[in-house]
Formats: C-alpha cells, structure tokens, sequence
C-alpha cells in the first residue's frame, strides 16, 4: 500500500518545495500557493503513473486535495 513518504514525494517533485515537514494533516488547496490547478493536473497525472490506476473525471473531487492524508486515503481506497 502506499504511504506518506510516497505521497510526500510525488508533492514535492510536482511543487517543487520540500515537504519533508509534511503529515497527513497538511493542508493542501487554498493552504499552498503552489498548490494550484496546474498542480492537481500533475499530481493526478503522478498518481496514475506512480500507482498504476486511470482516474476518470467523474472521480475527481476537490475533497481529494484537502490534505495530504485526503489524498494517501484516496490512493489506498482505489489500491484494495
């Protein structure tokens, strides 16, 4: 299953910040300037690389990039 680091990882390659300092509880869209919609495209786009799944336009919902937690649930549910 993925994880934090993973997820963290992906964030810090797409956002080019260090995120290191980043938990489950790190909030994302509107809490990071760099975290805009250019940002979602290229996360959604690691996520599908990085974890092997399509994420259809239908699936995408804001409430993914609340957090980072938000999206390593995300990742783990479409994983099972």
């Amino acid at each position: 299953m993925p994880n934090l680091n993973e997820i963290n990882t992906i964030l810090k390659d797409i956002l080019e910040i260090d995120t290191s300092s980043f938990t489950e509880s790190t909030e994302l869209i509107g809490a990071l300037p760099e975290f805009d919609s250019m940002a979602v495209v290229g996360v959604i786009t690691a996520l599908e690389e990085s974890f092997g799944f399509d994420i259809a336009d239908d699936d995408i919902d804001a409430t993914i990039f609340e957090t980072v937690g938000s999206i390593l649930e995300y990742v783990n549910k479409r994983n099972l």
